[in-house]
């Protein structure tokens, strides 16, 4: 136990706790002055409502602390993740717990303002200050040792990184390497100066903290403390307005550069395009390089797998949109022609079915939902049986919202005039926006995977079983978007034998066909319609079944057997 209250070791701690407590505050308040005023009112409501509240405290833990989702990713890299995290929370509350139970700084009765200021540095440094308990020791060094594990698998995940199960890792620069390598030395330089109690190793370990904190707000690590703001937001239920401010802003210093998006993102299967990826989206954001951003934005395919298995749920696609939105592409768009469009369907009937631009183009998928919906005996019309309006989807992902609301008010228009209780649906890029910006209230909306399972599962449509092995394939904004999984298969195990793909549900490959791009090339989208179709054949299946006609267009070319759309599979099994 050491002679004094205070030591002038602690200072370099004492003054980067205070630079980087004083840089979190100001940008707290820079954040949540640039929500718009009924976002701000949505998260002071949301942070009282029993329900967010919960979720908030439930991820504040999961997710900062024990990395549940990189957990489920990868177990190395959760536990590497969750041993610096939550090892260096629990010696931190271990020390405050000391600080209160037990009788420290040589028998002197700490109270009021000394007491307070103590409580900067006194659980970062008290061995340097106090008697320990057997019990309270144990802890220290068990923490500390999960620490230095954690350390350890990050320092062999940056030289060998295949070890830990990971092919790509970002790319940083100096500010980046420099910091990582002081968080790496913090932990060592405690155990060191904690067994020898050598005053140059305590210099060392808090000048190693004030390096950390001081430089935290200039580099990725800055996800730190951003990550708890955005959790609370982000159950507040908002959605970016604009790329760098307010919510957006939250996200992109909430993102850890972790690169689990970049082998996840289809496009990395060429190597020159992992730079397209989120991570290194983000990056350009928080550096403020518009231009690179922009880019990246317009290369991306929105599929959706870089939110899918990001460990902090950033919603990168969203911020991407945000981006297109507010960048002034010039689209001579005439609308004209709405005024005109009446429907050709029947007001009596109870099923609307909207094919869609993509289904008519794809005449087989029309004629097999015609055949289904009959055989079922339902009454039904088509909405665009002679053609159509488009949903809007293309229009918004060129960050057009003003044009597409156009469209999407004149469907509106001609399906509530329609007098259906249910509209049905082929094309998941339709049925994303007909969810999400349509206002639809008293119509069911269906993907025709789900309305086709509901009337085998009602008995309206029988169908027969076969010995044909199916393969499914999840479209992006089917699967990924709405979590429409077990619908199809359901389906599919009612007409022949389904086999799993290697990647599937929430990791399935994007089919390479995405309207999202616009950089892309032909060239480039083939390898990955060729690399998802690999994976697609990894139990060689029969035949190939996907619930989107860009995804069986797209298929078609490069697949080794036969591709059909789920509709086209029932309807040979009525």
């Amino acid at each position: 136990m050491n002679q004094y209250i205070f030591h002038p070791f602690v200072l370099p701690f004492v003054l980067g706790m205070a630079f980087v407590l004083t840089y979190c505050l100001v940008g707290l308040f820079r954040i949540i002055g640039q929500l718009p005023k009924d976002d701000r009112k949505k998260f002071w409501r949301s942070l009282v409502t029993p329900k967010t509240a919960w979720a908030n405290i439930r991820d504040l833990f999961g997710d900062c602390l024990f990395h549940v989702k990189i957990w489920k990713r990868n177990p190395i890299l959760g536990y590497m993740h969750s041993a610096i995290a939550f090892g260096w929370f629990m010696i931190i509350v271990i020390g405050h717990v000391m600080l209160f139970t037990l009788k420290p700084l040589q028998d002197v009765d700490v109270h009021g303002f000394a007491r307070t200021f103590t409580n900067f540095y006194y659980p970062i440094f008290y061995k340097h200050f106090a008697e320990e308990t057997p019990v309270f020791a144990f802890l220290m060094d068990f923490f500390l040792i999960v620490i230095i594990t954690g350390i350890f698998i990050a320092v062999v995940k940056k030289i060998y990184s295949g070890v830990v199960g990971v092919k790509r890792v970002t790319k940083f620069g100096f500010a980046d390497n420099m910091i990582r390598f002081a968080l790496w030395t913090i932990f060592p330089f405690r155990l060191i100066a904690e067994k020898t109690n050598i005053m140059a190793f305590w210099w060392l370990y808090s000048i190693d903290l004030m390096i950390f904190m001081c430089m935290l707000p200039f580099t990725r690590y800055m996800h730190i403390p951003t990550e708890a703001l955005f959790i609370l937001l982000k159950h507040a239920g908002l959605k970016p307005r604009e790329p760098r401010k307010g919510y957006a802003l939250a996200q992109i210093y909430s993102c850890p550069s972790c690169g689990l998006c970049i082998d996840a993102c289809p496009m990395s299967v060429n190597d020159k395009n992992s730079g397209n990826t989120s991570a290194y989206f983000m990056k350009k954001l928080r550096n403020a390089d518009d231009a690179e951003a922009k880019r990246i934005a317009e290369t991306c395919m929105q599929c959706g797998k870089c939110v899918a298995v990001c460990p902090v749920s950033i919603e990168s696609c969203d911020i991407k949109m945000s981006q297109r939105e507010a960048t002034p592409y010039i689209i001579n768009s005439d609308h004209s022609y709405l005024e005109n469009v009446e429907s050709s369907s029947s007001v009596n009937s109870t099923v609307l079915y909207f094919a869609g631009c993509m289904t008519q183009l794809t005449p087989k998928i029309m004629r097999s939902m015609k055949k289904i919906m009959e055989a079922a005996g339902e009454n039904y019309e088509f909405l665009d049986k002679d053609g159509g309006i488009c949903c809007g989807r293309p229009m918004m992902l060129s960050g057009k919202k003003s044009e597409a609301q156009a469209m999407i008010d004149k469907n509106t228009e001609l399906i509530k005039k329609s007098g259906a209780k249910k509209l049905v649906l082929s094309c998941p890029i339709c049925y994303k926006v007909f969810k999400e910006e349509y206002k639809l209230e008293g119509i069911e909306i269906q993907h025709h995977t789900q309305y086709i399972n509901e009337l085998i599962k009602n008995g309206k449509l029988k169908v027969s079983k076969g010995d044909v092995n199916y393969v499914y394939h999840d479209p992006c904004e089917l699967g990924r978007a709405f979590g429409v999984y077990d619908e199809p298969r359901e389906v599919l195990e009612n007409v022949g034998n389904l086999r799993k793909a290697k990647s599937e549900k929430e990791l399935s490959i994007c089919c390479g066909g995405s309207l999202g791009s616009f950089n892309l090339t032909q060239q480039e989208r083939d390898e990955i319609t060729a690399n998802s179709v690999d994976d697609l054949m990894y139990n060689h299946p029969d035949e190939i079944v996907t619930a989107c006609p860009l995804c069986l267009k797209t298929f078609s070319k490069k697949s080794p057997v036969q591709v059909k759309d789920i509709s086209e599979i029932v309807s040979e099994k009525i």
